[in-house]
């Protein structure tokens, strides 16, 4: 039997989300720098090229760069109240370190904004998704270097001065507790991560935290208005099963995520995290201006990105490896897995907004869910579509459980499916990876037409949101 769930708030932002590296493509015009992604042309399963080649598939992506405009326009076909991109900081600034940004790119974004304006629907910015400048890769070992700090800020204040008072929401970096699993594509830091030391990766953590402390401050100046929020990467761990061992394990992983949430809201480094720093004989080097920073300019919301959730054992004899646990951890006996080996856990999302809620009191967004997922153009009615009832079953399984969260106090400030439109995976650098509304007729090998096509979830999602949730199924 299935029931209908209660309408979410007035005033929740649906919408969707995207990455300038995955979708815009136009990787050498406009002035345009190179970014680490030109130099991935498979994700972050192989190492890095030594220059773009022909087979990275981000060089063109769905070529957004020129197609803004239709996409913009379909994305308010669905109703969309926000539209989360985020800004190639190598259009802005092509080395990353120059004194002026290149005014080339600051003009593409303002065209983007006039046509989210044109259409009423909210810009979601982030300044920094996996696409740090190469020059600053290779001549700073990115995040690495302290020097970074002040290149950001410079970058984030271009930004701020140029669109502060068009964008009101703001996110820092995206995923940044990511740089402790991908180095090289959320940190910029070119050591390959098996010559990394501990100490260089966690002072690179907290060069981060202080330039987002810093894009805090700088809104704060310019765009007093804006709000600023930190971006987490957001995955439950639970004990496989109830020996106290495993609830410490999974206590554990956890914090390696919540600490860059409890850093960003409290302004300040948890013990339990200092445990791990001097248990890993790692020594900060942390100014009295850093701490001032990080206590005084602290976030306004807290959005994070949800896909899977993961189990932790204590037993050695458990930690298999395989399908399921690709983010770590082990696999959950109870959960089915995706495709691509992610287990998939709508609950563990009303988990996590609990989680998040309780410990900081902070609004929350969820900012990237999603499935990837093979698609397969077909005839309907004579309507070139995909039928992708396993995505809309997915989707409307995850929004149910965001009602229940919002049922249960949690304040959400919206909700940003991942790849609204078919975009190029950041995991594999595949365009078969489908997650989108919107189909894109570009293949694995790079080709095809570019052409659009909606799939059944686009009507799907614009029910969902013309009716504020009303038409979710629940049971």
């Amino acid at each position: 039997m299935s029931s209908t769930v209660a309408p979410f708030p007035e005033g929740f932002l649906w919408g969707g989300a995207t990455a300038a590296n995955q979708i815009e493509g136009a990787y050498a015009e406009g002035g345009k720098g190179l970014s680490i992604q030109d130099v991935m042309p498979h994700g972050i399963m192989t190492p890095r090229a030594e220059g773009p080649t022909e087979d990275n598939l981000k060089q063109v992506a769905i070529d957004f760069y020129h197609r803004y405009a239709q996409d913009i326009a379909l994305f308010a076909e669905m109703g969309f109240r926000t539209f989360r991109f985020s800004i190639a900081w190598s259009r802005i600034f092509p080395r990353g370190d120059e004194a002026e940004p290149n005014e080339e790119g600051l003009a593409f974004y303002d065209r983007v904004l006039d046509e989210c304006e044109k259409h009423g629907i909210e810009p979601l910015v982030t300044i920094s998704h996996y696409e740090t400048p190469l020059h600053l890769a290779e001549q700073y070992d990115g995040w690495v270097n302290r020097d970074l700090i002040g290149f950001y800020e410079r970058y984030a204040r271009a930004l701020l001065s140029r669109y502060g008072h068009r964008v009101k929401y703001w996110l820092t970096f995206n995923e940044i507790n990511s740089v402790l699993h991908a180095p090289f594509m959320s940190g910029g830091i070119n050591t390959p991560k098996d010559q990394l030391s501990a100490s260089d990766l966690y002072q690179a953590v907290h060069h981060e935290l202080v330039a987002s402390a810093l894009a805090t401050k700088v809104a704060r100046e310019v765009a007093p208005q804006a709000q600023v929020g930190c971006m987490i990467l957001a995955m439950p761990a639970y004990p496989l099963s109830p020996d106290p061992d495993d609830v410490m394990a999974a206590l554990t992983t956890d914090r390696t995520n919540l600490a860059f949430g409890d850093i960003h809201v409290r302004g300040e480094y948890p013990g339990y995290y200092l445990r791990r720093l001097r248990e890993a004989g790692v020594e900060l080097q942390i100014t009295d201006e850093d701490r001032a920073l990080l206590k005084e300019y602290t976030v306004d919301f807290v959005s994070f990105s949800y896909y899977v959730s993961i189990c932790e054992t204590a037993d050695p004899a458990k930690r298999v490896v395989g399908q399921g646990n690709i983010f770590g951890g082990v696999p959950n006996p109870h959960l089915q897995a995706s495709e691509w080996g992610w287990q998939i856990d709508p609950v563990g999302l009303r988990v996590v907004l609990n989680q998040f809620w309780d410990r900081w009191q902070k609004p929350l967004f969820i900012v990237e869910n999603g499935l990837g997922a093979k698609d397969e153009l077909v005839e309907v009615d004579g309507v070139t579509t995909v039928v992708d009832d396993y995505r809309i079953a997915y989707l409307n399984d995850h929004l149910v459980q965001v009602g229940e969260a919002i049922a249960d106090g949690v304040e959400v400030m919206g909700y940003t499916t991942w790849g609204c439109i078919d975009l190029v995976s950041a995991s594999t650098a595949q365009l078969s990876k489908r997650y989108g509304f919107i189909y894109v007729d570009r293949d694995d090998e790079g080709s095809g037409t570019l052409e659009r096509y909606k799939k059944k979830s686009f009507d799907w999602y614009a029910e969902v949101i013309a009716t504020q949730g009303a038409s979710l199924r629940q049971g």
